[in-house]
């Protein structure tokens, strides 16, 4: 799964390039639009490699996305944006053997579990079913 989404942000990168006369690696456009349907990308830079990849890119509107992945698969990364409300919205994360793990403050945790329902479960560890 992670490397579809990889896969997805390179694409949408490499296109980037293209729509701005293929400027990679650090080329810049500036624009102080800060409408959604017409933001541009400020910054695009991209290093693709034997031994892995970095990218980085951020836009008018104040989405910043970089990574950076090793030959074995590993990537870890970050992307930001600015919510509807204001708010700045980062997410940190790495993609490897254990999947796709995000974090952030805006992503829901769970409760806690119960002090009775942790008693219960180790009484049932401890005192297996004679079946």
């Amino acid at each position: 799964m992670f490397k579809f989404v990889v896969l997805c942000t390179l694409i949408v990168a490499a296109s980037a390039i293209s729509k701005f006369g293929g400027r990679g690696g650090g080329g810049h456009h500036s624009s102080a639009s800060t409408d959604d349907a017409h933001a541009e990308v400020t910054h695009f830079s991209s290093d693709v490699r034997a031994d892995g990849f970095d990218y980085t890119f951020d836009t008018t509107n104040a989405i910043h996305a970089a990574a950076s992945g090793n030959a074995n698969g590993d990537i870890q990364g970050d992307f930001s944006w600015i919510s509807p409300e204001g708010e700045n919205v980062a997410v940190q994360y790495v993609a490897d053997e254990n999947g796709y793990q995000p974090s952030s403050d805006v992503l829901p945790t769970p409760h806690p579990i119960p002090e009775a329902i942790l008693k219960a479960l180790e009484y049932i560890r401890t005192h297996p079913s004679k079946e």
